[in-house]
């Protein structure tokens, strides 16, 4: 199969899949943005539905892009979808170049740095100020119309930053789950390992323990022949786990456990996988006992990552290069996190379940040298956007919930007052912004008020 017949059939089945309408273009962008030295293009893929939008009297509500295929948003953002009525809003969800079918050098743009180099923040902002500017200028009635964008986690951060780069285009930014903060410097880096440690322990302290205990056992387990047998076989690894790999499954696990710890939603969902409500209350039934023996204890660390990983039982071996699911890029990620989007994460293995995994700089360099023959820019990200030196920016809210890892970077207090942060109990990852659900907690219904009361004052003409 060629790369073009694999790129319709996928696009075939992910638009058969949507839960919501919306009509499918693409807008040709440049590659590079800030040079004059390369002049190629690429089609940047984006969804729409006009079908709210009042040319008369109309928003728009633009989504920026995360990095995975822009389906996985637009069908999880129902927030957007449920209030675009109430503010006759023209709704846009953009893929991210470099992912999904935004590929500017189709199936070479991971080949190699002279063509993956244009993947940036920078570059990402400015094909969404441009497709916006096309929008405004191209659609009836659209060319007043005050922009409201959306982001979740990164997309989140990629909505407060294009309201901070381009206030002239964006009116105002919801920018949920958005840890902005999470760079060198900033926050504590041990608090993303703690706070997904504190979720599983309120379930049950003997599920943390049972985690915390299971990383000697693997690694005694790995120390012999029999033993990287046992852990393939029991873990159902689609490749013979060999001791260079040991380090794979540990990092697959801690994944696992992290990416439960983001989507503990109250209600079924299918964001990153199908999971059942309370994911995590779901995967702590298999680790009540930390005391039992090696091969029992695997077994059921086993059996509770399978229900992040495998909870429908469709999958017949594991891939320990992919943890997050098929539609999320992390391949496109994690070279963005070896070059601008330097994101520290540390263990201590005492206030956290993990093993211990001190922040190093110098080997993390190292390994994305190893990787994609670059060196990671630790202050970039900082200087370009701001960091916690973000006042003289407006018109930008920061929601972050409780349960959410990625609140230990977020903005956790109000900075003025138009820059308004809105802290939400029993809140995993961005669920202010999924559609509401009769088991959403109150603290998410009173959020989602304070969001449209928000939105409303941005949008207010004279």
């Amino acid at each position: 199969m060629n790369f073009l017949t694999f790129i319709l059939l996928l696009f075939y089945f992910l638009t058969k899949c949507s839960s919501y309408d919306y009509d499918v273009l693409f807008f040709k962008q440049k590659v590079d943005h800030f040079t004059y030295t390369n002049t190629d293009f690429f089609l940047q893929r984006y969804f729409i539905n006009s079908k709210y939008f009042d040319p008369k009297n109309g928003t728009i509500f633009f989504y920026t892009g995360n990095e995975g295929y822009i389906e996985m948003f637009a069908n999880n953002t129902g927030f957007m979808w449920e209030n675009a009525a109430l503010f006759n809003a023209l709704i846009v969800f953009a893929e991210h170049r470099y992912y999904g079918l935004s590929l500017p050098y189709g199936n070479e743009s991971y080949k190699d740095n002279k063509h993956l180099g244009y993947l940036t923040t920078e570059q990402a902002l400015a094909d969404f100020a441009n497709l916006i500017a096309h929008i405004k200028q191209s659609a009836p009635g659209a060319r007043d119309a005050p922009v409201v964008v959306f982001g979740g986690s990164y997309g989140g951060m990629l909505a407060a930053w294009i309201r901070m780069k381009y206030p002239h285009l964006v009116d105002g930014a919801v920018a949920s789950s958005a840890p902005i903060l999470q760079f060198d410097g900033l926050v504590d880096c041990a608090k993303f390992s703690e706070i997904v440690t504190k979720d599983f322990s309120m379930v049950d302290n003997q599920c943390a323990l049972s985690i915390k205990k299971s990383w000697k056992v693997i690694r005694s387990f790995a120390a012999s022949g029999t033993g990287l047998k046992f852990l393939t076989e029991t873990f159902k690894l689609c490749e013979s786990l060999v001791p260079s790999k040991v380090d794979d499954l540990i990092n697959w696990l801690s994944s696992t456990w992290s990416y439960l710890a983001m989507t503990d939603y109250p209600y079924a969902t299918k964001f990153l996988h199908p999971l059942p409500a309370y994911p995590i209350a779901e995967t702590c039934k298999y680790l009540t006992d930390s005391d039992v023996s090696s091969k029992e204890l695997i077994t059921n660390i086993y059996k509770a990552a399978s229900v992040f990983q495998n909870y429908t039982g469709d999958v017949l071996c594991y891939n320990l290069s992919t943890s997050g699911g098929s539609y999320l890029g992390e391949k496109g990620w994690d070279y963005q996190a070896c070059t601008e989007m330097v994101m520290p994460v540390c263990q201590n293995g005492v206030t956290d379940m993990f093993e211990p995994v001190p922040w190093n700089f110098s080997s993390y360099s190292d390994s994305c040298w190893q990787k994609w023959k670059v060196k990671p820019d630790l202050k970039k990200a900082v200087i370009i956007y701001g960091g916690k030196n973000i006042t003289a920016s407006s018109n930008i809210i920061f929601s972050n919930g409780k349960l959410d890892p990625w609140y230990s970077g977020g903005v956790l207090k109000s900075l003025s007052d138009t820059l308004i942060a809105i802290q939400i109990e029993n809140a995993a990852h961005h669920l202010d912004l999924r559609a509401s659900n009769p088991s959403d907690p109150q603290s998410v219904k009173k959020a989602r008020r304070i969001i449209l009361s928000w939105i409303a004052k941005w949008i207010s003409r004279p």
